[in-house]
C-alpha cells in the first residue's frame, strides 16, 4: 500500500477501569462515562456522540485492539502513538493496554509512544462540577538521573520491538509539553546516550506545540522535530486573540458564560499549509472534530459542524504541506483515535459511520 504521508494517530488508553479512577470517580469509571452522559448544550449540538461498530468497548479485550488496528490499516493510518503516563518514581498509569500490546505481540500493527507529562487535576474528566477549585490528582514530577534511566529501561523494550516506528532507523518518542519540563535538554541527551549503549542509533523526540509562538522556543530544547497542533492560534485567527483571552477570564471567574464555539469549516480554513508546517523539521497535525463539553462543559472548546467531507479538505491540505519533504518525513499526526470525550476521533460513529476512516483513505493511499 503506497502512502502520500505517514498518518500517526494519537490513542488513549483510557477505555478500562483502574483502581485510581475508581477513587477519584466512582467505581468501573472509564473515558465512555462522560461520552455516555453528555447533553447538548443548544439547538443542534451534536451530543451524546455513540459509537458504532465497536461499541462501547473494553481496552483489556484483545479483540477490541485487533479490531482497531485492522480499522486504522485498511484507512491507510501507519500506527498508533499510544499515550504514556510515566509520573515520576516509577509510577505509571493506564499502562495495561499498551503493555499487553507490547508483550503478546498482537495487534501486528506499527506503533509509537508519547509520554503525555502533565498533572491530572480534578478538571481533567469532570464536567458536572466544572466550576470547582482546582485539586491535582497525581502531580507529574521530574525526579532526576535515575528516575530518568528507570523511565528509558521502562520502554526500551517497546523501542526494540520490530513494530515500532521509526525515523531514520530511531524510535519516534513524542514528548506532550515539552516546554514544562525543566530539565528536557539533560534528558534527551541522557536517553540518546543510553539508546546507543542498548544498540539503537539513538532516538527521534518530537516536542508538542499548541502555539506557532512557541515553535522555534521547543526546537532549542534539543528535540528532532515539532509537533504543531494548531487548534489554538487558528480559533485566534478567527475570533481575534484580545477577545479570547478576555472570553477565557469570563469562563475561569463565571459559572455561566459564552460557549467556546468555533464552525470546524473556519478551523480548516484556517489550520492546514503553513509555511511553517512545510518546514522538514515541523510536523502538522490534523484534528477530527473537537467537542470537549462531555467533560468540561459550557468550558469546553467546540468546532461545530465538522463531517468527514470537511476533515478529508483538512487532510489534504496537510498533506500538501508535506508534499515536497522526503517520504520518510512525510509525518502528519492525527488528533485522535479515540478520543471520545474531547469528540475528536476517528472510529465509527452512529451519525457518520465509517466516513472518516473512508476519508483517511481516500486521501492518503495511492491509486494504483
Amino acid at each position: 500500500m503506497n502512502k502520500r504521508a505517514r498518518i500517526l494517530a494519537f490513542y488513549l488508553p483510557q477505555f478500562h477501569p483502574i483502581p485510581e479512577n475508581d477513587e477519584w470517580w466512582g467505581k468501573g469509571f472509564t473515558e465512555w462515562t462522560n461520552v455516555g452522559k453528555a447533553k447538548p448544550l443548544y439547538k443542534g449540538h451534536y451530543q451524546p456522540k455513540v459509537p458504532a461498530d465497536l461499541g462501547y468497548y473494553d481496552l483489556r479485550l484483545p479483540e477490541v485492539r485487533e479490531a482497531q488496528a485492522e480499522m486504522a490499516h485498511n484507512a491507510g493510518i501507519e500506527g498508533f502513538m499510544y499515550w504514556h503516563y510515566w509520573f515520576g518514581g516509577g509510577r505509571r498509569l493506564l499502562e495495561r493496554p499498551f503493555q499487553e500490546v507490547l508483550y503478546s505481540g498482537k495487534p501486528d500493527f506499527p506503533f509509537c509512544l508519547g509520554w503525555a507529562n502533565h498533572s491530572w487535576a480534578n478538571k481533567t474528566w469532570d464536567s458536572k462540577d466544572q466550576y470547582s477549585v482546582k485539586k491535582v490528582l497525581i502531580e507529574q514530577r521530574y525526579d532526576g538521573e535515575q528516575d530518568f534511566i528507570d523511565h528509558f529501561n521502562y520502554v526500551l523494550p517497546a523501542f526494540k520491538d520490530k513494530r515500532y516506528i521509526r525515523f531514520n532507523n530511531k524510535p519516534i518518542f513524542l514528548i506532550y509539553s515539552p516546554l514544562d519540563f525543566p530539565e528536557i535538554s539533560q534528558f534527551i541527551k541522557l536517553w540518546n546516550k543510553l539508546a546507543i549503549e542498548n544498540g539503537l542509533d539513538g532516538i527521534h523526540f518530537v516536542g508538542q506545540s499548541f502555539w506557532d509562538k512557541d515553535v522555534n522556543k521547543i526546537q532549542q530544547l534539543g528535540v528532532n522535530a515539532v509537533c504543531r497542533v494548531g487548534i489554538f492560534d487558528a480559533s485566534d485567527k478567527i475570533r481575534g486573540r484580545l477577545i479570547n483571552k478576555v472570553l477565557g477570564k469570563l469562563r475561569d471567574k463565571f459559572k455561566f458564560t459564552p460557549l467556546n464555539k468555533y464552525e470546524y469549516s473556519d478551523i480548516v480554513n484556517h489550520l492546514g499549509n503553513t509555511s511553517l508546517d512545510k518546514k522538514e523539521n515541523v510536523y502538522p497535525t490534523v484534528v477530527s472534530n473537537f467537542d470537549h463539553t462531555p467533560r468540561s462543559g459550557r468550558k469546553g472548546l467546540i468546532f461545530e459542524g465538522c463531517t468527514p467531507s470537511l476533515f478529508k479538505k483538512m487532510l489534504r491540505n496537510a498533506i500538501a504541506s508535506v508534499g515536497d519533504k522526503k517520504r520518510e518525513e512525510r509525518i502528519i499526526f492525527l488528533r485522535s483515535w479515540n478520543e471520545w470525550a474531547e469528540g475528536n476521533y476517528v472510529e465509527p460513529d452512529l451519525t457518520y459511520g465509517c466516513g472518516f476512516l473512508d476519508a483517511i483513505r481516500e486521501e492518503v493511499v495511492e491509486k494504483m
